[in-house]
């Protein structure tokens, strides 16, 4: 049985290996209405979001009713389906806010020779429930996407309760429990954050493929399972500089479908690219 820790700064995680197999990838990307060919023998960096997440809850580090407020992923060069990685990991710092305690983990994957492939510093609110403040988790960052109009828009995934639950593991419940999500606030259960990035991810492999990356990860709205989403892209010249995760919402209607008039487009995920090298070939 799993002995919980409350969070505190200097805590570190436990160290282990894992692989993240061909069939692995390809049951939970098809979850996501995504074309696993997409990533090749790549890993969809996506994944070690929620890997990293678990990182912690192994440690005895509860996830449930967190949400995750600023993730980073930095991609050093692609994890290959298979590869085996040693996973490490420390609390950065615990700090009280109004909702409750703002943490901030630093989590990352090594290779065979000791170097990170993939890292996954993250923020994240812990809510109080003796808290009655309904807003307050510390500095809030500009946006990525200050204008819809600047984006180049790409696919559109429709989500639905039946897709979110085959991808979500336990582990926070508010992502496949209508009850839990109800506790939390949220009208209905909301996506994992790392599921959204894989939306992203995957238009950055279709598109422009990656030897190298770094990204803040920002998750501005929830985005509920019933909602369909579109990814867009800022472009400057020749390169990418961030990108978005809209909800498409449709008036009176709650699931994109009947005569309900379209309501503009919200942004409930973004993406800022700080450096971005392109795979040869």
């Amino acid at each position: 049985m799993t002995q919980w820790h409350e969070p505190v700064s200097g805590f570190q995680y436990q160290t282990h290996s894992l692989e993240l197999s061909a069939q692995t990838q390809a049951e939970r990307l098809t979850a996501c209405g995504i074309d696993p060919a997409i990533f090749d023998d790549d890993v969809d960096p996506a994944f070690f979001i929620g890997l990293a997440i678990h990182a912690g809850i192994d440690s005895g580090i509860s996830a449930e009713g967190n949400i995750n407020m600023l993730q980073q992923l930095i991609q050093h060069r692609p994890a290959k389906l298979g590869e085996m990685l040693t996973v490490k990991g420390e609390i950065k710092s615990v700090a009280a806010v109004p909702r409750g305690q703002r943490v901030e983990t630093d989590v990352w994957f090594e290779d065979a020779a000791g170097e990170r492939v993939i890292s996954c510093p993250r923020t994240s609110l812990r809510p109080q429930a003796q808290t009655n403040a309904n807003s307050g988790a510390g500095d809030k960052p500009r946006p990525v996407v200050d204008d819809l109009a600047v984006l180049t828009l790409g696919e559109i995934y429709q989500l639905t309760p039946e897709r979110v639950k085959s991808y979500s593991v336990e582990g926070n419940s508010i992502h496949y429990e209508q009850a839990a999500a109800e506790r939390a606030g949220f009208r209905a259960p909301l996506i994992g954050g790392g599921m959204g990035v894989h939306y992203l991810t995957a238009q950055m492999w279709h598109d422009r493929r990656p030897k190298s990356f770094a990204a803040s990860i920002y998750f501005r709205r929830p985005i509920f399972w019933d909602e369909a989403v579109q990814v867009g892209v800022i472009e400057e010249g020749d390169s990418w500089t961030g990108m978005g995760l809209l909800k498409l919402l449709m008036a009176g209607t709650g699931t994109g479908t009947g005569t309900g008039a379209s309501q503009p487009a919200k942004v409930g995920t973004e993406l800022s690219l700080a450096s971005y090298q392109l795979a040869q070939g």
